[in-house]
């Protein structure tokens, strides 16, 4: 039987395929242009979502080498800014648009199908605003409040942190909305095994960058993680693209918290 006439499981097909799958997933996740083979890409959207802890750790890797250049001679107020401003560049900001987005569904007293309906506006309300005021606030709190040292090692961590939480939210939440969106198109049944392989992947770049506090950061994007899909699961029913891109968010927002109260022992 050809393998056009049958179900390739996802996983299977990022281990057949793994630079188109790892296409798909850098071309998703990043603006970097690279158009070889993006025609396929569709064919690989769920298989991409094994790569996308490991293009979390390229974005980190390549966030901290460039702020290193700066560390040297800008207060650490502007280095923590200047690597806020990479970390959402790197997706166009696609991630902070799920923010506002999110803000305006849940943070909204209208019913379930209303909510979802809000969040699918162009048009960004008030709370969607103040939600993403308090993240970029939050996050620049936090990243400045850390020594030079330890802000390149948590800007590092915090994209595959916010990676390996939008696996985790899909495998513990369905989608949301009855019709099809862009979060659907990476939803499989797979997603429980990727979600698991992200989660081992981050423990282990943890443990590698800060094996003191593996522990310390692991809870903090469990917590995060929890909270969120209880929030989105009582208020919208599931999950959609833009929760997706909001949970990646806060749970970098968690890790940054999480490396102030430990920055000691990092």
């Amino acid at each position: 039987m050809s393998e056009s006439n049958t179900v390739v499981h996802p996983v299977l097909l990022a281990v057949r395929y793994p630079l188109r799958s790892f296409l798909a997933a850098f071309r998703f996740l990043t603006i970097i242009p690279l158009s070889w083979k993006s025609a396929d890409d569709a064919r690989f959207f769920q298989a991409s979502l094994l790569w996308f802890p490991v293009i979390g750790l390229f974005v980190g890797l390549g966030t901290m080498f460039l702020v290193s250049f700066v560390a040297g001679f800008l207060p650490i107020s502007l280095t923590a800014l200047f690597g806020m401003l990479l970390l959402g560049g790197i997706s166009g900001f696609l991630h902070l648009d799920g923010v506002a987005d999110s803000g305006d569904g849940l943070l909204s007293s209208r019913p379930r199908k209303r909510a979802l309906e809000i969040m699918r506006d162009s048009r960004t309300g008030a709370m969607g605003v103040l939600f993403l005021l308090f993240l970029l606030l939050g996050k620049y709190a936090a990243l400045s409040s850390l020594s030079s040292t330890t802000l390149l090692t948590t800007l590092i961590l915090m994209p595959v942190a916010g990676r390996t939480a939008i696996l985790l939210t899909m495998a513990i939440l369905p989608y949301a909305r009855k019709e099809d969106g862009l979060g659907r198109l990476f939803y499989s049944k797979d997603r429980y095994v990727i979600a698991v392989a992200a989660l081992l992947f981050f423990v282990v770049c943890s443990w590698l960058l800060v094996s003191s506090v593996t522990m310390i950061f692991f809870p903090a994007l469990l917590l995060g993680v929890g909270v969120f899909s209880v929030w989105c699961f009582v208020k919208l029913g599931g999950a959609t693209g833009d929760t997706l891109g909001c949970v990646c968010e806060f749970s970098e927002l968690s890790l940054a918290i999480a490396a102030v109260s430990y920055q000691g022992v990092i």
